[in-house]
């Protein structure tokens, strides 16, 4: 009889982790208009350039090339949206304190990775672009205001191009499921426990994507070194939601990420078409 009750106990968990890691189901429409392109990561960037990362310079190069392009949003201090990739300022400005502790006036001053770029507003961004090829647009929601996702989707409404909504953290993808359910959605994650880097229960949750079930994400956008997570294969391979790889910085990465994903955001080198 224990061992009865241990089978259904097992079999009760294995039912709970597959429908907790359950994405969006089918193929919505617009996915398949993300495919047959490379993503550029934070534009067709080279931060020893006077085209670094996340910069105006960047964008319009790969608008150029042809490339779509993966880009990181977030709020100034006085809720103006900026396209730069990490909360502080240290790596890329030189500057203490993060995005949020300035206003836009301030931040404006600033060169990025010491060229002659500035920070640009997310507005600009979609003016230079305006369409031309298509943007996986990363939302920055450090911990639970949202206020990032109003502000970004009023400046998308009217936008006349292709483009998708990602994050790492999954209460943008409910507040998107929750007030557009027509915009493309994206689960950003990484190996977040294998790579030793951090710790607890709530990392092991986001590794294993068992948020899923509440955010149903349209793709899942996972790091290709940890392509082989049996979650994130079985996102694609059992429920053949949409498959993105972040980042690809080698055509041979390129080639062997092809086994496991869909579309792909590169940097460091450019694809062989």
């Amino acid at each position: 009889m224990i061992i009865l009750y241990i089978i259904l106990i097992l079999a009760a968990l294995v039912i709970l982790y597959f429908l907790a890691i359950m994405p969006a189901l089918g193929n919505r429409k617009g996915k398949e208009d993300f495919f047959g392109v490379y993503y550029a990561h934070r534009g067709l960037h080279d931060n020893a350039s006077e085209a670094p990362e996340n910069s105006m310079a960047a964008f319009r190069r790969a608008a150029k090339a042809g490339y779509g392009m993966e880009m990181d949003v977030q709020l100034t201090k006085d809720e103006v949206p900026v396209v730069f990739h990490d909360f502080t300022l240290k790596r890329v400005c030189g500057k203490e304190g993060k995005v949020s502790d300035y206003t836009w006036q301030e931040l404006k001053e600033l060169r990025i990775c010491g060229s002659t770029e500035t920070i640009p507003r997310f507005e600009e961004v979609l003016k230079a672009v305006d369409g031309k090829t298509p943007l996986i647009i990363e939302l920055k929601v450090e911990r639970t205001d949202l206020k990032t996702c109003r502000v970004v989707d009023a400046l998308l409404k009217d936008y006349p191009g292709l483009y998708c909504i990602e994050s790492f953290n999954p209460l943008v993808l409910m507040w998107y499921k929750r007030h557009h359910r027509d915009v493309v959605r994206g689960q950003l994650s990484d190996g977040f426990i294998k790579s030793g880097e951090f710790r607890g229960i709530l990392y092991y949750v986001l590794q294993n994507l068992m948020l899923n079930w509440l955010t149903k994400p349209d793709f899942v956008a996972y790091n290709h070194k940890y392509a082989n997570i049996l979650s994130r294969k079985l996102c694609h391979g059992l429920y053949r939601n949409l498959a993105v790889a972040w980042t690809i910085r080698s055509q041979k990465e390129l080639e062997a990420a092809k086994k496991g994903f869909d579309i792909f955001i590169f940097d460091s080198f450019v694809p062989n078409t």
